[in-house]
């Protein structure tokens, strides 16, 4: 009776942890921020873009191929 009290507590806390999943109505103004996009730094979109594009230089691409090394 014991094992069985015990299994079930441990069943209902294990499952209580996961009943608040998820953004709430009210933290959704602060990933709304603009500075909260993945692409809010050019700096860092232009980077990513060049390395992207310097790494998959044999699939066509962009403006210009590289070899790989990203030396270009």
């Amino acid at each position: 009776m014991l094992k069985l009290a015990l299994v079930a507590v441990t069943l209902i806390i294990g499952l209580s942890g996961c009943s608040n999943l998820g953004v709430q109505p009210w933290e959704k103004g602060q990933l709304a921020r603009a500075d909260m996009a993945l692409d809010s730094e050019k700096l860092d979109l232009a980077l990513d873009d060049h390395i992207y594009f310097s790494k998959e230089g044999s699939s066509g691409g962009r403006a210009f191929a590289g070899g790989g090394c990203g030396c270009n």
